[in-house]
């Protein structure tokens, strides 16, 4: 048995992001990848919000801060979109932060700038 959190659902959202990349390669601006993501998604019937505002708690309580998701499928996973020539360590943890304040499980950190191949990490929120 798989401890993946969302296992059926990130496979789905990789297959996308893999045509994205297929399609045009590297080379772009996030925006870019983020239009031809929202396109892939939208083929697949993969549900999506794109520039969601996500709440944020701290101790449990709400702040007035949000925090913009790049996208966020099926209401529970983030993608965030880099267009880097690597994923640093403070992406991932940005990307965790988020996951934590928002109470949201996972996210997928993907970096469309890392030639010759689209690169997917997986954050697990599990605090």
């Amino acid at each position: 048995m798989s401890d993946l959190i969302f296992p059926e659902e990130s496979y789905a959202i990789r297959g996308a992001i893999y045509d994205v990349y297929r399609e045009i390669g590297c080379g772009f601006l996030e925006a870019v990848y983020q239009e031809c993501l929202q396109r892939e998604l939208t083929l697949r019937r993969i549900p999506f919000e794109a520039k969601k505002m996500l709440r944020l708690y701290y101790k449990g309580e709400l702040i007035e801060k949000t925090y913009q998701a790049d996208l966020l499928c099926y209401k529970k996973i983030i993608i965030e979109i880099k267009a880097v020539e690597t994923i640093a360590p403070i992406h991932k943890a940005q990307l965790l932060n988020y996951l934590k304040m928002s109470k949201l499980k996972l996210g997928l950190l993907v970096n469309f700038g890392d030639c010759p191949k689209v690169n997917i990490v997986r954050v697990a929120n599990t605090y």
